[in-house]
């Protein structure tokens, strides 16, 4: 989980870069077509996080140790949960 982790907390650390881009931007008066190319790369951005904080909870939640079925059934809804909040956002 530390290398994801790592990973997730760099691209949210890039993705903070393009932000602060992006109002530089707009307070450059940049051309539309240009802001909302930038505004496409920071959404791709922040999906892709989506993406790799769901691999790790399945990794974490679905890949531990459960002692019996009711766990199981447990742990997939809250999964399912999971992904259908991203899904949602996304």
């Amino acid at each position: 989980m530390e290398r994801e982790r790592r990973e997730i907390l760099m691209r949210l650390r890039r993705i903070e870069g393009q932000v602060r881009g992006l109002a530089g931007m707009i307070e450059r008066e940049a051309p539309c077509l240009d802001v909302l190319t930038q505004v496409g790369a920071v959404t791709a951005a922040m999906k892709k996080v989506g993406l790799v904080v769901l691999q790790a909870y399945l990794e974490e939640c679905l890949g531990r140790e459960t002692s019996g079925e009711k766990e199981t059934r447990e742990s997939l809804r809250e999964f399912q949960k999971a992904v259908s909040r991203y899904i949602n956002w996304a």
